[in-house]
């Protein structure tokens, strides 16, 4: 964007930003301190009364908007915290998030989605940030944005939308990424038709598709290290994104993982900045940082907050060039800010409660001892009910058994004559049986046997 991009701070702002350059400067205005990355600096001229939105001469920017711009991430945290005005615009109708989505400044962006910037907002041709980011091919600060729920199909005044941008540029991520999204293919009538094949391998390792990855390499289309053209490689794309499947086949392939992009990154940085934790220990192996056997942080140990951390942009890394040191300290800050925070959050509930007042928590303890006395209200009824259906139950069997008790009774009245009946048979049977043994012995001849 003209006028945009060539602007910087001034020559002392610049030396100031060099991890070189030792001396302290003191910058003039707030607009220099925010260039410089300088918070220290930032809060004393605020305290000496120069207001938090105040616009300069040539630009008509507000610190706000410097802070984006330069990549100024804990000024821009600053800001923000301290009131700034995050809808302001400049003379082009540019919010803070239009111009951090210019440069490209992905970690300035989700700040101020954080702290609700209005992603729908249009300049005075109409685009959105999602417009301005499409257009300079920032396809990480555009991804941001999508995750936030911003409609990816927008127009501006021309009734272009952010694919239209993006095709017409030449912005083969960018491009990838509204499709993605929804976007359709069919929308992209202009000269830069959709030229997503431009790149095949880059695509197959951004959606994962190993098959195809596989395919291309093993017919020859592509080189396992073919660069795309903001310098990243299949590897960059799989890492992105997380693909570990694909990472494993590409660096058994042979791949180069110490490749950078045109922003300087390697795959493994890459994979840092999206938390792709599993492909950064892959790519890397396990980080100096890893923080697993440490119990708790220990605010004045330095060594503990030696951390990969980004400035303002994962794109570009001209911005700022903060040394270690000055990121170690940020860091630091920003921590003892954490537990100021808390003893005054502290502090503020116990004087709610004195004064009376119910916090959500007190709320939300009430809410689930209201529900737990319901539910036990509920069970003993339950056990009320199953205790008098037992009784019945009991009552019910008791008399079963008093009828069982009565039939065996009546049972055994009727089987006794029976008996007696069967008794009279049997001795008549035997007297029979005796009297035919009588006549039959006396017919016989009886002989003696000397």
């Amino acid at each position: 964007m003209p006028g945009l991009s060539d602007s910087g701070p001034s020559t002392s702002s610049r030396e100031t930003a060099t991890p070189c350059a030792r001396k302290k400067v003191h910058f003039g205005n707030i607009h220099d301190a925010v260039r410089a990355g300088d918070v220290k600096q930032l809060s004393d001229i605020i305290e000496r009364g120069v207001c938090i939105n105040e616009v300069d001469i040539l630009h008509k920017f507000t610190p706000l908007h410097w802070a984006a711009h330069s990549g100024s991430l804990e000024c821009l945290h600053w800001l923000l915290w301290h009131g700034a005005d995050i809808a302001q615009v400049t003379l082009r109708g540019w919010t803070a998030a239009h111009i951090a989505a210019i440069r490209g400044q992905d970690a300035c962006m989700q700040a101020l989605i954080i702290n609700g910037a209005n992603l729908a907002a249009q300049d005075d041709r109409g685009c959105t940030p999602l417009h301005l980011a499409a257009t300079h091919g920032h396809s990480f600060t555009l991804q941001i944005m999508l995750r936030s729920g911003v409609d990816p199909g927008v127009t501006d005044k021309r009734e272009w939308k952010p694919v239209h941008y993006a095709a017409f540029h030449g912005r083969l991520g960018c491009l990838q990424l509204l499709v993605k999204w929804g976007c359709g293919i069919e929308d992209v009538d202009y000269n830069g038709n959709l030229p997503a094949l431009a790149f095949p391998g880059h695509v197959a390792a951004f959606k994962g598709d190993l098959e195809m990855l596989k395919k291309l390499i093993e017919d020859g289309v592509i080189n396992i290290n073919e660069r795309d053209n903001n310098g990243s490689t299949p590897l960059h794309k799989a890492a992105g994104q997380g693909h570990i499947e694909c990472l494993q086949w590409i660096i058994k392939m042979g791949a180069d993982s110490n490749i950078t992009n045109k922003a300087g990154e390697k795959p493994s940085d890459v994979a840092k900045r999206f938390a792709h934790l599993a492909a950064v220990k892959l790519l890397e192996g396990l980080q100096k940082y890893d923080i697993d056997d440490e119990n708790e942080i220990d605010e004045n140990d330095i060594k503990f907050f030696l951390r990969h951390g980004v400035e303002g942009s994962t794109d570009a890394k001209d911005d700022l060039c903060l040394s270690e040191s000055d990121k170690t300290d940020a860091r630091m800050r920003a921590y003892k800010k954490i537990v100021e925070l808390r003893h005054m959050l502290e502090i503020a509930e116990s004087n709610y409660k004195h004064l009376g007042g119910i916090t959500e928590e007190d709320l939300k303890q009430k809410k689930e001892q209201l529900e737990s006395e319901k539910t036990i209200k509920e069970l003993q009824g339950q056990l009320e009910y199953e205790r008098l259906r037992r009784e019945k139950l009991e009552g019910q069997l008791d008399e079963y058994r008093a009828e069982v008790d009565q039939l065996r009774e009546t049972l055994e009245r009727i089987q006794v004559p029976n008996f007696a009946v069967e008794d009279d048979s049997s001795c008549e049977l035997s007297k029979e049986k005796r009297r035919i043994k009588k006549k039959v012995s006396s017919g016989g001849v009886f002989v003696r046997r000397y």
